[in-house]
């Protein structure tokens, strides 16, 4: 039996990621989420991670980029891995540094398109809906110091039309990100402790 990995979640919002991600590793045999850790103290993931007894902290900018605490709580949890979901901050080098290569984040469109500082949430929607693509999607990545460049693990797409508000997207591609990225995560931490 191969050791439990250990993810941590940061979600700056509403967090119906990391209830997707929480609910998949659920009384998984070696994957477990052990803390949820969130920039907002509104933030409804907070909320949705006491429904799993999903332990959470919430920080401010200080604590997250001129001192060690987040990172001694990620210590103190034993946290192999991080996981982003719908998080808005740029990582501190130092974190990305600790945990190389074992950072993953998911982004709602087909990188590198619609992407970079800014581009999150309905904006990209909005962006995808005024240059008139016909199709958009997931883009699922590795973190390195800059905005949605890490290296590429997923992609998948849906068609959209003329007629879709970016509302409508986002919804189409909400259910895109539910239905992969927790299967994604499993693959990518489970396939890369294999090879490693």
């Amino acid at each position: 039996m191969s050791k439990v990995r250990r993810i941590a979640i940061f979600a700056s919002g509403n967090g119906s990621n990391a209830e997707a991600i929480m609910n998949y590793f659920n009384h998984h045999s070696q994957l477990e989420v052990v803390i949820l850790l969130s920039n907002n103290q509104g933030a409804f993931a907070l909320e949705r991670a006491k429904k799993f007894n999903v332990p959470t902290r919430v920080f401010d900018k200080n604590q997250f980029r001129d001192s060690n605490e987040v990172i001694n709580w990620l210590s103190e949890f034993e946290v192999t891995h991080i996981v982003l979901a719908g998080f808005l901050w740029l990582l501190p080098e130092k974190l990305i540094s600790l945990f190389h290569s074992r950072i993953i984040n998911i982004h709602p469109s087909l990188l590198p398109k619609f992407g970079g500082k800014g581009m999150y949430g309905l904006k990209v929607h909005q962006a995808v809906k005024a240059a008139g693509e016909t199709e958009t999607g997931i883009t699922i990545h590795e973190v390195d110091p800059m905005y949605d460049e890490g290296k590429i693990l997923f992609q998948t797409s849906c068609k959209i039309s003329s007629s879709d508000t970016p509302e409508l997207i986002a919804s189409k591609v909400n259910g895109l990100e539910y239905n992969h990225y927790p299967k994604i995560i499993e693959q990518w931490i489970i396939s890369r402790d294999t090879n490693t």
